[in-house]
């Protein structure tokens, strides 16, 4: 039987190309299995589908797109040449979308799916990898997208669906986000060994308001901590130098470039001295956020139980004041 070629197609060239993709998307594979196999009736049966349902599937799509897609003879059919360059892009599409449908269900395995996670800098060399090292214990093969930013990014990244899960500071209060308080430290005055304050081992903030200060750049929680304890304690931090990175000031401190208000390090730093701030309770609170509504797969689910069950003892306590009160009472 002669197949006629449809000189009005339904989907014109000034068609948007969304419109032409969910016109055309549910038919690609009925037209792949049919190339594939030659036969009309062979390929409703690996496809699972009525041959009538086939074959009306086939013809609407060559009227939409307005080419033969094949030669038919009964139920045998062939290529056209429009039908062998169209089958091409297909078939490179389809394995996109298998390639990706593989993708995100092995991301939702229980056992070896992955978690998009997001933390502060200063929580990069002790924290995390001894929080993930604990969850592993028991979850080994779940894997584990890990990004270091300051707060106010990660929130932006949680909002755009690029991280699951993330500990900041400050504790975030938004409507779309739902934030749990874990763990908070006590930040210390950091001072060059040689500074007049050195031989202290407390000091009130108020006594740095003539100070040059090094801190983080606005934005970061850190920052704003800071203002916030320095306004607290009746003056505006003359600000020398701003950086991205808790350790990077530390070493502008040692250099003897100003004081910084930090929280404990990883391990002690030569060429500065870590003071205990009195009079005020100078602290930054650790929270875990995520975003609100949103649908946990198996191992987000796992992981942020795991968060929420250390709270108290997120963080590992690295030469803690015993006079400092980091207890997490009434949180």
């Amino acid at each position: 039987m002669q197949h006629q070629h449809r000189s009005q197609p339904h989907v014109s060239q000034n068609s948007d190309a969304q419109d032409i993709v969910t016109l055309l998307a549910p038919r690609l594979a009925y037209f792949a299995g049919v190339a594939r196999t030659e036969h009309v009736t062979r390929a409703a049966e690996q496809l699972r589908i009525p041959q009538s349902t086939l074959s009306r599937a086939l013809v609407r799509l060559e009227r939409d797109l307005g080419v033969d897609l094949f030669a038919r003879r009964g139920r045998t059919v062939s290529l056209t040449p429009a039908g062998r360059t169209f089958l091409t892009s297909v078939e490179r599409a389809l394995g996109e979308v298998e390639r990706a449908a593989e993708s995100v269900r092995a991301d939702a395995d229980p056992a070896s799916g992955k978690v998009a996670f997001g933390f502060l800098h200063t929580m990069g060399s002790e924290t995390v990898p001894g929080l993930i090292r604990a969850f592993r214990a028991d979850h080994p093969r779940i894997r584990f997208s890990l990004v270091q930013n300051y707060g106010e990014a990660m929130l932006e990244r949680l909002r755009a669906g690029e991280l699951d899960l993330c500990l900041t500071s400050p504790v975030p209060d938004a409507p779309d986000l739902v934030a749990r308080r874990l763990d908070e430290q006590r930040l210390r005055l950091v001072v060059p060994d040689d500074h007049r304050l050195a031989s202290r081992k407390r000091v009130r903030l108020a006594e740095t308001a003539e100070e040059a200060f090094v801190t983080l750049e606005p934005g970061y929680g850190l920052r704003r901590i800071t203002d916030d304890l320095c306004r607290e304690a009746g003056f505006k931090p003359r600000i020398a130098f701003e950086g991205e990175e808790a350790e990077t000031l530390r070493g502008l401190v040692a250099a003897g470039l100003g004081v910084a208000l930090l929280p404990p390090p990883a391990v002690p730093r030569p060429g500065v001295v870590e003071l205990t701030v009195t009079g005020q309770r100078a602290v930054r609170e650790i929270g875990v956020a995520w975003l609100d509504g949103h649908p946990d797969t198996p191992p987000v689910a796992a992981f942020k139980q795991f968060l929420l069950s250390r709270k108290g003892k997120l963080l590992p306590q690295m030469g803690a004041d015993p006079e400092a009160d980091v207890s997490l009472s009434g949180a």
